[in-house]
């Protein structure tokens, strides 16, 4: 058994791990600790049986070190993060405390339980972090790996290189039994509607125009959450302490192929159930139109970053580890799950945290 606590469980893969975790582990016992901001959502943690939800912030290392303590905590898996590119371009500072100073918060928060006071208890913190800090690929370069030199491009992908390098830091200064993860672009159930894919498929629903960035040819390796759930389980079981492992899903994409393959399978949707088009009215499927009338080019992003690859080979040959699922059946079973949860992300278009039509 251990005890784990979940940074950011209440976020989009944070809570799909939690989801994991409890049934690859039932007996453990899991607090999330999540601030609730606009991307945290108790409500994706609905259904779950034993886990603690704390209401607390990353940064206050006091409230980190209680809870370690209190609750014995042995493994911390970190996901709470800012991690949207677009918002941290235009207000970077959130970016800086909460992947910076939050990890470095939680980093001496756990050396003082763990190594401090606790003796070299058995222990350990895993990282989750992201392809982004390894810059932009070339159309021939080779995919990134572990030794790839870090060459962030944005705010966003600048503090989460910082929050990897604290992480390595405190292994090899002080001893912490650390290992971090880097993944590619994930999809999935819960994810808030900000990201490329969930943000498309209520736009196409309520018929709101779908902006593609420049020539909509950026690059993307698409890696569904499941899986990514399942490797960072693998790392947390047999991952060598110190060491870094990248995560994709082998689905290396160009955004107009994912955003064709969105407007496709929304039409697809609804020929298939005419409930769709009573439910939908605005959407252009429910008069038969095509989905496809809503694509517009917008004015590129800052700094956009032209192509991501992982190269999976290590945690593949060291753990075993192998994507479930390829893109196209992980994408038809994420347009299903937000077809049949209309009820999780209406409230979120009511309190006007989309730039959605309700």
């Amino acid at each position: 058994m251990a005890n784990l606590m979940v940074t950011g469980g209440a976020g989009f893969i944070g809570a799909n791990f939690v989801h994991h975790w409890r049934t690859a582990a039932p007996d453990d016992a899991i607090v999330v600790l999540d601030l609730l901001t606009y991307a945290g959502n108790r409500a994706n943690l609905d259904g779950l049986a034993g886990v603690e939800l704390i209401i607390g912030d990353i940064c206050d290392t006091d409230l980190v070190a209680r809870t370690i303590a209190d609750r014995r905590i042995d493994t911390i898996v970190h996901f709470a993060a800012e991690t949207h590119v677009d918002r941290s371009i235009t207000g970077p500072d959130a970016f800086i405390t909460t992947n910076i100073v939050g990890t470095h918060s939680l980093l001496k928060a756990a050396k003082a339980a763990w190594l401090d006071r606790g003796s070299g208890v058995p222990h350990r913190f895993h990282h989750v972090s992201t392809d982004e800090v390894y810059g932009s690929l070339g159309p021939e370069d080779a995919a990134f790996g572990e030794t790839t030199a870090y060459a962030p491009n944005s705010p966003y992908s600048a503090s989460k290189a910082g929050s990897d390098h604290l992480v390595r830091a405190y292994h090899h200064t002080y001893g912490l039994e650390t290992t971090t993860s880097n993944c590619s672009n994930n999809y999935g159930p819960f994810q808030f509607p900000e990201k490329l894919i969930p943000l498309f498929i209520l736009n196409a629903l309520s018929g709101q125009p779908l902006p593609i960035y420049g020539d909509g040819m950026n690059v993307r390796d698409w890696l569904h959450v499941a899986d990514h759930c399942h490797g960072i389980e693998l790392v947390l079981r047999g991952g060598r302490v110190g060491e870094t492992y990248n995560i994709g899903g082998g689905q290396e994409l160009p955004n107009h192929a994912v955003i064709d393959a969105i407007c496709h399978g929304v039409d697809l949707a609804f020929a298939r159930d005419p409930t769709l088009a009573r439910r939908f009215p605005r959407a252009p499927a429910a008069q038969g139109r095509p989905t496809a009338e809503l694509k517009t080019f917008v004015e590129d992003r800052k700094g956009h970053d032209r192509r991501y690859a992982i190269n999976e080979s290590k945690i593949r040959d060291a753990l075993g580890y192998g994507p479930g699922r390829d893109f196209t059946g992980g994408f038809a079973a994420t347009l299903t799950w937000y077809l049949a949860h209309e009820d999780w992300w209406r409230p979120l278009v009511a309190r006007g945290a989309l730039p959605l039509s309700a």
